[in-house]
């Protein structure tokens, strides 16, 4: 499956339209990432367009976020796609670097967003990683990003203030498509 038919999958199947640019900011960390990490940008980047793929179908079952993607997705992605998928939504153990990747930058993406917003500009090109980072220490700013799963980036061999100005970055540069 290439982006633009996954991009189509995405769209039918969310509505909500924070969660479709949530999407493209795990997207593009994880693409980010792979490039950084000397894997595969592409099939991260897959990964990180399709995350969420079913979670509005299962909002009255999440505890099926992550296994209903998987059995859509059986097939038309490579397999370790289907897995980051579900390794993410918690259904496997992280057993890679890309499922290490996806379970820290979804969180962190939220983070980052939270920081934008609470500025009067709304702009990511105003935030910097010290920002970013001094938010982070604050437990009670964007409560839902778990930051035990951010600092999950010490396994995939970057400092948190790598990790965040790298995905940071990624951030700026699709700021439009997020609205941001």
């Amino acid at each position: 499956m290439d982006r633009s038919k996954a991009l189509e999958m995405l769209k039918e199947n969310l509505k909500n339209k924070n969660l479709f640019k949530h999407s493209l900011a795990v997207e593009a960390c994880l693409k980010a990432l792979a490039i950084r990490l000397g894997e595969q940008p592409d099939t991260w980047a897959l990964a990180g367009l399709l995350h969420d793929l079913d979670y509005e179908m299962t909002k009255e079952k999440p505890d099926r976020h992550g296994l209903l993607a998987k059995e859509i997705l059986q097939g038309l992605v490579p397999e370790e796609v289907v897995e980051a998928i579900a390794a993410h939504a918690g259904h496997k153990e992280k057993g890679n670097l890309l499922e290490e990747a996806i379970w820290a930058v979804d969180p962190l993406t939220g983070l980052i967003v939270a920081c934008a917003l609470i500025r009067p500009e709304k702009k990511l090109s105003l935030i910097d990683t010290g920002f970013v980072l001094n938010r982070f220490g604050e437990k009670r700013f964007a409560a839902g990003a778990d930051r035990e799963a951010i600092k999950g980036c010490e396994k995939l061999g970057l400092s948190l203030e790598e990790f965040v100005s790298l995905c940071l970055a990624a951030m700026k540069e699709i700021a439009a498509d997020l609205e941001l």
